[in-house]
C-alpha cells in the first residue's frame, strides 16, 4: 500500500492527532531523565507506549536526538523501530534538502527497508528547487514511503521567502504545491491519495499565503497546534475542506503532562480533534 493510502487509513481510524516526540532539555528534566542518549531513548519509548493505539502517527524531531551524537542516533533508531512495530506511522522530522547524490543518500537513510533509521515519511525542504527531490520521491514511491514537503510553515520568518511571487505571479508556496501535486497525479491511481504531502502550519492563512485546495488529495502535516497557539477548533477554520487530510502535530502541550499523564493527555486531545471533524 502506498504511503498516501496508509496515511488516509490512519487518519480515518484514529483521527488527526499526531504526537510529536521532542525530548527538549527542559522536558527531560521534568520527566526525571538524564540529559543523554539514554534519557532521550527512555523519553521516546515511553511516548511511543502512550501513543500506540491512541493515534495513527508520531513525529520524532530528529534534532533533539542528534544533539547526543551517536548515542542519540542509536536511541532514535530504537524509538522509530518501536513505533513502527506498534503500528504507528513514523514521520521523521529531519527537514532534509540538498542536491544530487547528497539528497539521494539522505533518502536512502530514511526510506530503505531495513535501514537503521527506516521511517514511513520524511519532512523535506524544496528550497533548492523541487526538482532536486526527484530521486527522493522515486525512492519513497518504490518502498511505500512518503514525504512532507515544506510549503507554508507556521514560523513568521518564513513569510518573506514562501510568500514571494514567482514569474507566474503565484507565491512560492503555491508553486511548490503545484509541482509536487503534479508528481502525485502522475504516480497515483484515480481515487487514491498522493504520497507526497505538505507541511502547512495551523497558524497560516491560506488566502494570505496564496494557496488553495489541491488535487489529488495528499496528507498535510500541520505544525502550530498546542503550545504554538492553534487548537482543535482551528482545524476546520484553517484547513477547510482539507481538514480530514491533516495530521495535527502536538508536542510540548502533550509531553508536558509527564510520563504519568501523557496517555490521558493524548486521549483528551485526540477526542477533541475527532469531535471537530465529526461535528464541526
Amino acid at each position: 500500500m502506498s504511503f498516501g493510502e496508509r496515511a488516509r487509513a490512519a487518519l480515518e481510524a484514529h483521527g488527526p492527532l499526531c504526537v510529536g516526540i521532542d525530548p527538549h532539555a527542559a522536558l527531560l528534566d521534568a520527566w526525571g531523565l538524564p540529559q543523554s542518549g539514554d534519557g532521550v531513548r527512555e523519553f521516546g519509548l515511553r511516548t511511543v507506549d502512550a501513543a500506540a493505539g491512541r493515534v495513527g502517527a508520531v513525529k520524532p524531531q530528529v534534532s533533539f536526538f542528534e544533539r547526543f551524537g551517536s548515542a542519540g542516533f542509536a536511541a532514535l533508531e530504537e524509538v522509530i523501530a518501536a513505533a513502527r512495530t506498534a503500528g504507528l506511522l513514523v514521520i521523521a522530522d529531519a527537514k532534509r534538502g540538498d542536491i544530487g547524490t547528497t539528497m539521494d543518500a539522505y533518502a536512502a537513510a530514511w526510506f530503505t527497508p531495513g535501514s537503521p533509521l527506516e521511517a514511513d515519511a520524511l519532512t523535506v525542504s524544496p528550497y533548492l528547487g523541487v526538482g532536486v527531490l526527484g530521486g527522493t520521491f522515486e525512492l519513497a514511491e518504490r518502498h511505500g514511503k512518503g514525504t512532507f514537503v515544506l510549503a507554508a510553515t507556521s514560523n513568521p520568518e518564513a513569510a518573506g521567502v514562501q510568500r514571494a511571487r514567482t514569474a507566474s505571479g503565484d507565491t512560492v508556496s503555491a508553486s511548490v504545491i503545484a509541482e509536487v501535486s503534479a508528481r502525485n497525479a502522475a504516480a497515483t491511481a484515480e481515487g487514491e491519495w498522493g504520497s507526497h504531502g505538505f507541511v502547512v502550519g495551523a497558524t497560516v492563512d491560506w488566502a494570505d499565503a496564496g494557496i488553495a485546495p489541491f488535487s489529488p488529495p495528499a496528507p498535510i502535516l500541520g505544525p502550530g497546534f498546542g503550545t504554538q497557539g492553534a487548537g482543535p477548533a482551528d482545524l476546520r477554520v484553517r484547513y477547510g475542506q482539507a481538514a480530514a487530510q491533516v495530521f495535527a502535530s502536538e508536542s510540548r502541550s502533550i509531553l508536558a503532562s509527564g510520563a504519568a499523564g501523557i496517555a490521558d493527555a493524548i486521549d483528551t486531545a485526540a477526542a477533541a480533534y475527532r469531535e471537530v471533524l465529526q461535528h464541526g
